[in-house]
This record gives C-alpha cells, structure tokens and sequence, in this order.
C-alpha cells in the first residue's frame, strides 16, 4: 500500500472528505484528520465492512499558538456546528496546549509541541501515525511508519514518553473485537 492507495481508501468514507474539506475551507492552521478514523476506513474497506464500521470518533489536530482553553473552545463550537448533521462525534484538539492537560488526566509526561504532525508521532499504535489534510491541490498524507502495518492489520506499539501499557491493551483488545482479522503485537515490558 503507498500513500495514493491508503487516501484512496480511507476517503472511502465521506466524513473524512467532509471533515477535510471544512477544515480547509476555514484554514484552521496545521490541520489535520488524525488516526483511527482514517485506519479504520482503511480496514473496513479491506475487510468489505461499512466504511464507518466502529469509528467511536472522528479525530482533527490543529496547531495554533494561543494555549488559551477558551480559544481552543471557540474553535470546538465553530466546527461542532458545522458537523453536527453529520451524525457522528467529532474531536477536535489543538496540539499546542496538549502539554497543559495530558499530564494531569493520564497521569504521564507529555513534552510541548511545535505541530499537529508532533501530536500525531505521540500516538499509542504506529498503525495510528497518520494523518491527511486537504490542500489547494488535493491533499497532504503524513505517515511516519508507511502503510505497511495497516495494510497488513497490523498493531504494533508505539514506544514513547507517553505511551502505556494499560491504555494500549485496552484499545487493542476493543479493537480485536471489532476486527478480528487483525495481528496485535504485545507492548514491551519496561
């Protein structure tokens, strides 16, 4: 699978066209459509299921320096109202002020970050490391592992300062449920 196979398939799924196309329209600065949504549809569409067959959620990263919680808030019900039709849980998140909350709520370090595609490398599966964004000429694909993984159903842990154990078991064994083509590979003791 390359880059113009995994875009192919993944917009398969229109919420992923749609949320793309709103977020270039109002040029939300270094957005991006993030990680299950987009690996899901691929799965689904390899595995012949409803290109929406179990997203919990759609995931946008954006990256804009004001860290201020009402900022990012205005934001969220700006495209909340544009999505709502939509029928399905958006969750947008600007990357510049994940450092003030994540410690807090997980429990784990999370070093600031310089852009969306930083937030994307921080995810738990390097299956989930990818990200796609509409541009005035199509679109950019982000993948820092390729596509080798979610062509193969693979889940494969992605070591790192906030990664856990616990919270990857959980998301692999939900996932097993759902897909259970799929080869999970265990999280390394530390």
């Amino acid at each position: 699978m390359d880059a113009d196979i995994f875009l192919a398939a993944a917009l398969r799924n229109s919420v992923n066209a749609i949320l793309a196309d709103e977020c270039f329209r109002l040029a939300l600065p270094d957005a991006w459509i993030v990680s299950g949504c987009l690996v899901q549809s691929v799965w689904n569409v390899k595995t012949g299921r409803a290109v929406d067959y179990g997203i919990n959620d759609y995931d946008i990263f954006y990256f804009d320096p004001d860290t201020s919680w009402q900022a990012e808030d205005a934001v969220i019900a700006q495209l909340q109202g544009r999505f709502e039709n939509l029928g399905v849980k958006v969750e947008l998140r600007n990357q510049a002020r994940v450092h003030l909350w994540y410690p807090q709520k997980h429990g784990l370090p999370y070093p600031a970050l310089q852009s969306s595609v930083q937030g994307i490398d921080r995810f738990l599966t390097r299956n989930t490391q990818v990200g796609i964004r509409r541009t005035a000429t199509g679109y950019d694909v982000y993948a820092p592992h390729g596509f080798d993984d979610i062509a193969g159903l693979i889940v494969r842990p992605n070591p790192g300062p906030n990664f856990s154990a616990a919270s990857y078991a959980a998301k692999a064994s939900r996932w097993r449920g759902l897909w259970p083509e799929l080869t999970i590979l265990p999280a390394k003791a530390d």
